[in-house]
């Protein structure tokens, strides 16, 4: 057995338990390479006929969980992951200068480019632009 297909499975057997807190579940997360943890990822899916971000949909209220779930997110679909942060740093209430400056600052070198192209999908203007209104409003 793969590694990625045994880690799938304990990944599998602690979702359902709702074992969220298990250090197996930690140990694999924190210690597996990104492209390790996108094969585990792929193989849950293809054995247990849902996405692994589907089976932590369980419990909204569980902060711990929304961070697991964001962690996978983020690993999974990085771009998807930061268009979501960045619309929910610029929303109509008002701008939430730290999560856009982090956002706009880790990401610039790595996926910028694909999370801009994300963001012209959701807003139907370049970020860049968005980043320039933002700014005149925060200064």
């Amino acid at each position: 057995m793969t590694l990625a297909k045994s880690e799938a499975k304990i990944m599998h057997e602690k979702i359902a338990e709702k074992a969220f807190h298990d250090d197996k579940l930690i140990r694999i997360l924190k210690t597996r390479s990104k492209a390790q943890l996108n094969a585990t990822f792929n193989l849950y899916n293809n054995e247990f006929g849902n996405a692994i971000n589907k089976d932590l949909k369980s419990d909204p209220k569980d902060d711990f969980l929304t961070a697991l779930r964001a962690i996978v997110h983020c690993l999974t679909c990085p771009e998807k992951y930061f268009k979501k942060v960045l619309r929910l740093a610029i929303n109509k209430m008002g701008i939430d200068e730290g999560a856009l400056t982090r956002v706009v600052t880790t990401r610039a070198k790595v996926d910028m480019a694909a999370t801009t192209k994300e963001t012209v999908f959701l807003w139907t203007m370049p970020l860049s632009r968005i980043l320039q209104e933002t700014m005149k409003i925060c200064f």
